[in-house]
């Protein structure tokens, strides 16, 4: 066969079997994206953070963030998780209402940068009320009322629902247009009147007129009240408070009372993040006596410091074992609480210490006993998301003065079987601190 008939032989070849390579040929439909996958910043976290999370636990837990205030160990952690991007937990990634939940919550809890800059990266927001609202409730929280109202003109889902219209109604007034915002107001009010609403933004359409008191119940409230010059004071809903309160850093502090004496001093420098100095007064501590400070004190002192540089210190837990088992009943129950806080962080224990620890009383436990589990096995598998979860389900329930010691121990000791080590510390930070 010459080299001409080869070829056409091949090319024959191929063109029959065309149509049966054609048929086999299967097109897959797009996966819906997941919302989780977004994230604000490097965390420390890795893309696996969710893996094995219960999207169930995430529909309960992300709104009562979005709603209660936490503690700062608590607030820190919420952003931490929040603020990392990765595959969502089970079944709840393409959920837009968790997705906004998501937002709502990092935002409760002083994560506003890290939700605008989620929602800059989130693409479709026009079509999601659900995550436009809280994309525009960010911007007004941060000052940025052009954004919110960019947001609210590319809304093309649930523009007649009544945040919407009272938020255009905003708007159209910033942007001079009156006439419109006149009526986009009326139509709020018809629709679902506001008394508050009513009276700030009836002061500001008004151009005078004694617009009442200050409102600090959402973004949108918050941004009337500084446009009408009112004092930003009174009370305020968590998102507001967070947006309020000075930039979050990257770890937990705690403001507290610097005295009297020097331990009060340690503790108070160490609260709010300066560990070297209060590892330099701890140093200068040498006397048998320390002025407005008890031996337990000293050992709450040492028990913060060991826990802030995550270190292990089986003597001072011995010691404030000691003290759980023989001091007076006030300070007995300081110091029981304080050695069970130590002892999540881990650290061995002698025989006599083992024996008087199991003997204590103190450290109440709030949470159910099957939340409790549930935390314990997450922390086992090394679930860090879900782990996460219960630990903050647990201190929403707790409120802004964090968990009962028992269950404090419990989320320390989770979070570090994690791999939440940072968290961890924080949790027991906090704990001690509020011991003193």
């Amino acid at each position: 066969m010459s080299g001409r008939s080869t070829s056409l032989a091949v090319l024959t070849a191929l063109a029959l079997s065309t149509p049966a390579l054609a048929q086999e040929v299967q097109v897959a439909p797009l996966a819906a994206p997941d919302f989780f996958s977004t994230g604000a910043r490097e965390t420390g976290l890795t893309a696996e953070l969710w893996r094995g999370a219960s999207g169930q636990t995430a529909r309960t837990v992300l709104p009562l963030l979005a709603a209660k205030p936490v503690s700062p160990a608590a607030q820190t952690l919420t952003r931490r998780v929040l603020a990392t991007g990765g595959s969502g937990p089970e079944g709840a990634g393409q959920d837009a209402g968790v997705a906004g939940a998501r937002i709502s919550a990092l935002i409760a809890q002083g994560g506003v940068k890290d939700a605008a800059a989620i929602l800059s990266r989130t693409a479709g927001l026009e079509q999601n009320p659900v995550l436009a609202q809280a994309g525009a409730e960010a911007a007004l929280l941060s000052g940025d009322a052009e954004g919110a109202c960019a947001i609210s003109d590319r809304l093309v889902a649930g523009r007649e629902e009544v945040y919407w219209l009272r938020l255009r109604a905003y708007c159209q007034l910033k942007s001079g247009n009156s006439g419109a915002a006149q009526l986009t107001f009326d139509l709020a009010q018809a629709q679902s009147r506001d008394p508050v609403y009513g009276r700030l933004m009836g002061a500001k359409l008004a151009g005078a007129g004694d617009p009442g008191e200050p409102s600090l119940r959402n973004g949108l409230d918050y941004a009337l009240t500084r446009d009408l010059g009112l004092a930003v004071t009174g009370p305020s809903a968590p998102a507001v408070a967070a947006a309020l309160a000075a930039s979050p850093s990257g770890s937990a502090t705690w403001t507290i009372e610097g005295g009297p004496g020097p331990v009060k001093a340690a503790m108070a420098a160490l609260a709010g993040g300066d560990l070297r100095t209060a590892q330099t007064l701890r140093a200068s501590l040498t006397s048998d006596t320390i002025p407005g400070a008890t031996i337990t004190d000293l050992a709450l002192l040492d028990a913060l410091l060991a826990a802030a540089s995550g270190r292990a210190d089986p003597q001072t837990l011995d010691r404030l074992i000691e003290r759980g088992a023989t001091a007076d009943a006030k300070t007995r129950i300081r110091a029981q609480q304080g050695a069970l806080i130590l002892a999540a962080l881990g650290g061995s224990m002698s025989p006599q210490a083992r024996g008087q620890f199991a003997g204590f009383t103190a450290g109440e436990t709030k949470a159910p006993a099957a939340r409790a589990f549930a935390l314990d096995a997450a922390g086992v598998e090394k679930l860090q998301g879900e782990t996460a979860l219960l630990a903050l389900w647990i201190s929403a329930d707790a409120g802004p003065a964090g968990p009962a010691a028992g269950d404090r121990a419990r989320i320390i000791r989770a979070l570090r079987a994690a791999g939440l080590e940072d968290d961890a510390r924080a949790f027991a930070v906090e704990g001690l601190l509020g011991l003193r």
